[in-house]
């Protein structure tokens, strides 16, 4: 009875091969869900800078559409494909929105950068009968078309297209340089 005893205690534990078995295991499983997590920490971050820059776009294009179907003149002599100048009667100055394409960023004025991650931007001017002015006539421009293509991560394709058509509400009225 005595040897019996012996033997059930060096049997109570566990072998060098189990616990190395067990760990490995272990470091499978533990390494699976840091991968899973990790890979959905990264798709919500990217996500959010997403809808981020999305609403950035829409806020400063909803800006532009609004200043610039409030114009009583647009300055043709500065106006083209990437900038656009004109005066705002209910802001009392003139508004200059322009196109880096080296800096890929929109800007207000000459300083005051507005969106930034911008791969396409562009003005387009037309007539009252939909017909393309080009270069800017100011007696002749009754709308203008924006638009906008923001790439948040630099693939390919852009993230953002935006495009809007702003029809000149005070379009023909005098402008006084007073």
């Amino acid at each position: 009875m005595l040897k019996y005893i012996r033997k059930k205690r060096f049997n109570d534990g566990f072998t060098l091969i189990e616990l190395m078995v067990v760990i490995a295991v272990l470091s499978f499983i533990i390494l699976g869900l840091v991968t899973f997590f990790s890979g959905g920490v990264r798709s919500w971050i990217a996500g959010q800078n997403q809808l981020k820059a999305q609403r950035e776009a829409r806020q400063v294009m909803d800006r532009m559409v609004r200043e610039i179907r409030e114009a009583s003149y647009i300055d043709d002599s500065s106006s083209n494909i990437y900038t656009i100048e004109f005066y705002n009667p209910n802001k009392g100055k003139e508004i200059k929105y322009s196109y880096n394409g080296t800096d890929k960023e929109i800007k207000e004025g000459s300083n005051s950068s507005l969106l930034k991650n911008v791969s396409v931007f562009s003005f387009s001017y037309y007539n009252n009968n939909g017909d393309v002015v080009d270069p800017p006539d100011m007696n002749r421009i009754s709308s203008v078309k924006i638009y906008l293509e923001v790439n948040v991560d630099n693939d390919e394709n852009p993230d953002i297209v935006l495009e809007s058509e702003v029809n000149l509400r005070n379009f023909m009225l005098s402008y006084d340089e007073d």
